[in-house]
C-alpha cells in the first residue's frame, strides 16, 4: 500500500463530479485518498435534467440534489464551492483556482460538463472560449464579458429556472428555440402550466437527432393539440428589443430568416449544448468536440489526468499511420453514461490509491434509450432511425443485401418493420439486424415500447411476424403473452441501471414511495422518465407482500 494519500483533485461539482466523489469517500475515509472538488456554483451539485420540472412546479428544489456536500466534508473532503480552476500547471502538478489559491496533485479529474449553446443570432453575443481563460468571478464561468441582454435564458441553472418560473406564474408568452427533447420537455410543460409557448426551429421535425420523419410529425401534431405553437422550417437570424422603464434593453421579438417577426415576453435558448474545454486546452491537451480521452477515461496528452461526463470524448488513441483527421464522435450529453463513467474511474482511482491492479477497461455504452417526459404524448426512441422500408427492397432489387452476407462484412443486413396510425398518433419502427433489435423508435404506443425496450436492452430476437407486438396497445392485449417486465433482472433506470430486483428488495426493506426508492437505488434521480415504471414495480411488490 502506498506510503502517502494519493491526491486527487476533481474540477467540477456537477452531478457527474458529485457521483465520483461520493464513490471516492470509503476511499477517503480510509485515508487511501485525499480529494479536493473544486464546483463554480455556490449550490451544492443537483440534476440539470430535471431543471424544466422545477421551472414549471412540477419538482420541488431538494428533489434535485444529487449529493450531501456535509457528508462528503465529514468524511474528509475539502469542498470549495463558488470558486473555479483557472490554470493547470502540468509540470508542477498543480491547480490555480479563481481566488488565488493552487493545489497540488497526482490526478485531476475534469468534469467541467457543458454550457448552453447560443447560436448566431444579430443583437445577441455570441463568444468563443476555445482558448479564453476562465473568468475569476465563478458566477461568469459561462456569461463572461457577454452576459445574455434581458428577456434571453437558456435553461442550465437554477437561475435560469427563477426566469421561466417568473413567466410561466404570470401566464406569459415563450418562445423556445430549438426542438431538442429538452426544449419540447419544456414547452410541452409550460403550456400544461398556463403559459403560451410557441417553438421555433429551423428543420421540419422536433427532436431530428432521435426522430424520424413520421414519428417528428405525430409529435410535432400531438404538441399543437397541447396548446403548443410549433413553427418549422425557421431559421432564427436576429432579435429585437424594447427598453424597459430603467433604459435596458430587453427581448421583443425573433426575426426568422423569411422575415416573420414572433414577439414573446421570453426567449428561451434551447440550441444544445458545447463542453466546458477551454481549461484543458489552456493546458495542452487534445481537445476535439470535447476533452480527448482513452477507454481508461485518461487523458491522450497526460496520464494524470482524466475527464468524465458532458465534457469527455472518448476515442481510440491515433497510432502510427492513422488519419489525423478529428476523432468523430463528441461527448454523450446524458447523464447516465457520465454516471457510469464516475463509477468506474471511481474504482480506478481506489486501484491507484492501494497499489492494486485497476478493473478492465469502461465498456462502452450502447445507444441511449430517449423517453420524451410529457403528459399524453409517448415518445421513446433509441438508435439510428434513419432508414426506410423502401431501402430493403432497394437492397434486395439491387442485391446489396447479399453483397452484405457473402462479401467480407459476414453481417446480416438491417431490416426495417414499420406501422403508422396518424389518425390516431400511432406510430413504429423497428431496425433489426439478423432478427435482434438494433433501433427503434414508437409514438402512441406505450405498451409496446415498454416491450421493444425490453428487447432492445436484453438483445433479444423480435418475433418472426413483428405485427404481433402492434397488440400490446390493443383492447385484447394479454400480458401473459408479453414479455416479463417485472422479471429480476429488467431494468427500470436506465440512467443509474437499476433492476426489477434492485427496487423490490429495497421496497422489501421499507421504502414504499419513488422518493425513497430514489434515496435507497437512486433510481428515479436521472433523467426522471422512469418514475412511473418505478411506481408500477412499487404497487406489483405491495400486492405480492399482502
Amino acid at each position: 500500500m502506498p506510503e502517502s494519500p494519493l491526491r486527487v483533485v476533481v474540477i467540477g461539482y456537477g452531478p457527474v463530479g458529485a457521483r465520483l466523489v461520493d464513490e471516492l469517500l470509503p476511499a477517503v475515509s480510509a485515508g487511501l485518498i485525499e480529494l479536493t472538488v473544486v464546483g463554480a456554483e455556490a449550490d451544492a451539485a443537483y440534476n440539470r435534467v430535471l431543471i424544466a420540472e422545477l421551472a414549471v412546479g412540477r419538482a420541488e428544489r431538494e428533489t434535485l440534489d444529487v449529493t450531501d456536500p456535509e457528508e462528503a466534508i465529514a468524511a474528509g473532503v475539502s469542498v470549495r464551492t463558488g470558486v473555479c480552476a483557472v490554470s493547470i500547471e502540468r509540470t508542477r502538478r498543480t491547480v490555480t483556482l479563481s481566488d488565488g489559491s493552487v493545489i497540488g496533485y497526482d490526478r485531476i479529474v475534469l468534469a467541467t460538463g457543458a454550457r448552453a449553446n447560443v447560436p448566431t443570432l444579430a443583437g445577441v453575443t455570441r463568444l468563443r472560449y476555445d482558448y479564453r481563460r476562465p473568468a475569476d468571478d465563478a458566477r461568469l464561468l459561462d456569461s463572461a464579458e457577454a452576459p445574455l441582454p434581458r428577456g434571453v435564458t437558456a435553461l442550465r441553472d437554477l437561475a435560469d429556472a427563477d426566469t421561466v418560473a417568473r413567466a410561466v406564474g404570470l401566464g406569459q408568452k415563450i418562445l423556445v428555440l430549438g426542438a431538442g427533447v429538452l426544449g419540447m420537455e419544456l414547452a410541452l410543460a409550460a403550456a400544461e402550466a398556463g403559459a403560451e409557448v410557441g417553438v421555433v426551429y429551423h428543420g421540419e421535425i422536433p427532436m431530428a437527432r432521435q426522430l424520424d420523419r413520421g414519428a417528428g410529425l405525430l409529435l410535432a401534431r400531438g404538441a399543437r393539440h397541447s396548446a403548443v405553437s410549433m413553427i418549422s422550417h425557421s431559421p432564427a437570424e436576429s432579435v429585437i428589443f424594447r427598453q424597459d422603464s430603467d433604459g435596458v434593453d430587453r427581448f421583443d421579438a425573433l426575426v426568422c430568416a423569411d422575415g416573420k417577426q414572433i414577439f414573446a415576453d421570453l426567449l428561451v435558448l434551447s440550441c444544445g449544448v458545447g463542453a466546458r474545454s477551454e481549461l484543458a486546452r489552456l493546458a495542452g491537451l487534445d481537445v476535439a468536440t470535447g476533452i480527448l480521452v482513452d477507454e481508461n477515461l485518461t487523458s491522450w496528452s497526460d496520464e494524470r489526468i482524466h475527464a468524465i461526463g458532458d465534457c469527455a470524448q472518448i476515442a481510440a488513441r491515433p497510432r502510427i499511420g492513422d488519419s489525423q483527421a478529428p476523432p468523430r464522435g463528441a461527448p454523450s450529453g446524458l447523464i447516465g453514461p457520465g454516471w457510469r463513467q464516475a463509477d468506474w474511474l471511481a474504482r480506478a482511482l481506489i486501484a491507484v490509491a492501494s497499489g492494486v491492479e485497476k478493473p478492465a477497461p469502461l465498456e462502452a455504452d450502447r445507444s441511449a434509450v430517449v423517453m420524451l417526459k410529457a403528459s399524453g404524448i409517448d415518445v421513446v426512441a433509441v438508435g439510428d432511425v434513419s432508414r426506410d422500408p423502401l431501402d430493403d427492397l432497394a437492397d434486395d432489387v439491387h442485391g446489396t443485401a447479399a453483397a452484405h452476407t457473402s462479401g467480407c462484412l459476414h453481417e446480416p443486413p438491417r431490416r426495417v418493420s414499420s406501422w403508422m396510425d396518424a389518425e390516431h398518433g400511432r406510430y413504429v419502427k423497428m431496425i433489426t439486424r439478423g432478427g435482434v433489435l438494433e433501433a427503434l423508435v414508437c409514438v402512441g404506443m406505450p405498451r409496446a415500447a415498454a416491450e421493444l425496450t425490453l428487447l432492445f436492452e436484453r438483445r433479444s430476437e423480435l418475433p418472426t411476424d413483428r405485427s404481433v407486438l402492434l397488440r400490446h396497445d390493443g383492447p385484447d392485449f394479454d400480458d401473459a403473452s408479453a414479455g416479463d417486465a417485472f422479471a429480476e433482472d429488467a431494468r427500470v433506470c436506465w440512467c443509474n441501471a437499476v433492476t426489477v430486483g434492485a427496487i423490490t428488495s429495497a421496497a422489501e426493506a421499507g421504502n414504499s414511495t419513488v422518493t425513497c426508492i430514489g434515496k435507497a437505488t437512486r433510481a428515479g434521480t436521472g433523467c426522471g422518465g422512469c418514475k412511473e415504471r418505478i411506481g408500477q414495480v412499487l404497487e406489483r411488490a405491495a400486492v405480492l407482500t399482502t
